[in-house]
């Protein structure tokens, strides 16, 4: 897809997600949630980027793509776990079940890779080797594949806070969850895990690592929640590059969804200075990522609406038979 063919989208990009009809609503920073008195969860996916703990801009059909994302992956682990899945009334919205959250964060890897503090690269680089409760040998690079597929728990951080590392004995010990439920928990992301590795290698792709979100229904079932496999909670490698690029020390071809974070660090401290003015042709270069990430993931073409339209008033029409629910 061209990015020229995005431009006549732009000013209709999903920035604000209120419909003020529908009850108990809570803005997340992608997502806005309403709460349904009948215990379901109508999660709506904005096109909000963000980064550096703020909104920086907004994508064309960025939230679209995450929501049909994560439904062609739904659909293709059902058979491995239940999923809190219940309807899809718009493209960019999902109803869903309310459940209670696992107090554990899981993330699944089979590369040695990763930027952020809680990554098994940072710790290997900074001279750790056991980790999460696995042990590495010495002498592993930077993207090598493991031996084995690992798990990397950490806590959820609320209010600002950041996630840490736990191994499986902290997770019993410290009594987030039981011995039985970890155990089962395991069993689930490895699964999950393993289909999402075998249908991206017949797309070309290398599922490198991704992140779950589990969560208790009434009678204390896991199910799977949030989002699964989409571009922004997974790490996905082009297959066909990636041995030559191994072997030269060069990172692996991805879908460098980082114009946005790139353009931005190159003018200024995100942290500190404020954000300039972003220009259209970096955020339609973002947004056409996206969309080349969804088609190869899923092995589907994107198709594009025949005009150009307020988001937001297609998904309020959408929406109109919950405000009474």
């Amino acid at each position: 897809m061209e990015t020229s063919s995005l431009a006549p989208f732009l000013p209709h990009v999903l920035q604000d997600a209120t419909i003020p009809r529908l009850p108990n609503h809570y803005r997340g920073k992608v997502r806005d949630n309403y709460d349904l008195p009948d215990g379901r969860r109508i999660l709506v996916a904005s096109d909000r980027l963000s980064a550096f703990d703020i909104i920086l801009t907004a994508l064309p059909f960025k939230g679209e793509v995450l929501t049909q994302t994560a439904r062609f992956w739904f659909d293709a682990t059902r058979d491995i776990c239940a999923n809190h899945v219940i309807e899809y009334p718009d493209p960019n919205v999902l109803v869903c079940r309310r459940l209670k959250i696992m107090p554990v964060e899981i993330v699944v890897r089979d590369y040695l890779a990763g930027t952020t503090s809680t990554s098994i690269w940072s710790m290997y680089k900074a001279g750790k080797r056991t980790m999460y409760g696995v042990t590495l040998p010495d002498g592993l690079r930077e993207n090598q594949k493991l031996d084995a597929t690992i798990i990397t728990p950490t806590t959820k951080a609320m209010d600002g806070a950041h996630d840490a590392p736990l191994t499986p004995d902290e997770i019993v010990s410290r009594g987030l969850l039981t011995a039985a439920q970890w155990q089962e928990t395991t069993r689930l992301a490895l699964a999950l895990f393993a289909r999402g590795r075998e249908i991206a290698a017949k797309h070309g792709l290398i599922l490198v690592d991704t992140k779950y979100e589990f969560g208790f229904d009434e009678v204390g079932n896991i199910v799977l929640a949030d989002e699964i496999h989409t571009p922004d909670s997974s790490r996905y490698w082009f297959a066909d590059s990636y041995p030559q690029r191994f072997a030269a020390g060069q990172r692996p071809q991805s879908f460098d969804k980082d114009f946005v974070r790139t353009w931005v660090t190159a003018r200024c401290d995100p942290y500190k200075d404020p954000i300039p003015t972003i220009p259209d042709e970096v955020i339609l270069d973002a947004a056409r990522v996206y969309i080349q990430a969804f088609e190869m993931i899923t092995g589907r073409s994107f198709a594009l609406p025949a005009k150009a339209a307020p988001v937001i008033d297609r998904i309020r029409a959408n929406l109109a038979r919950y405000s009474a629910a």
